[in-house]
């Protein structure tokens, strides 16, 4: 009997008891990062830009121009060299709020665009952006 006790015991302390996968919030931003960087691939740079941005979310582009509002962004995305690009990014650093409402990641960035005659250019750089949790748990980005 003590073998069965003593077995149970070890099996509820090997077992998970957090609200389920992803309940670590840097990992969630993580998650989420590539989750976005796959719809950029997949469905568009001005599709996934819309998908993961927080309503009144804002980026800062060319000239510190500030994009405002996830219809904006997608509107910037569909009319700019950006439509024939391809990015793809990795954050290198993730990092959240002591109440898990606001994270942020920094990476590298790669954007290929096509020229007129052809050519690609590669512009690379460093990417900063800013996480909020949803009422619905997921996260959104409210600054990139």
């Amino acid at each position: 009997m003590r073998i069965v006790i003593l077995y149970s015991v070890c099996l509820l302390l090997s077992c998970d008891m957090s609200d389920g996968p992803g309940h670590d919030p840097a990992e969630e931003i993580m998650e989420t990062e590539m989750e976005f960087a796959a719809a950029a691939k997949s469905k568009g740079i001005a599709e996934a830009f819309y998908l993961f941005a927080d309503d009144s979310a804002v980026i800062k582009r060319a000239n510190d121009t500030l994009i405002k509002g996830k219809a904006n962004i997608k509107r910037y995305y569909e009319k700019t060299a950006a439509k024939n690009a391809e990015v793809t990014w990795m954050p290198d650093f993730v990092d959240v709020s002591a109440d898990g409402t606001l994270g942020y990641t920094y990476g590298k960035y790669l954007w290929k665009v096509p020229g007129d005659s052809g050519h690609v250019k590669e512009f690379r750089g460093v990417f900063h952006t800013v996480w909020k949790r949803q009422a619905d748990g997921k996260w959104k980005y409210v600054w990139d």
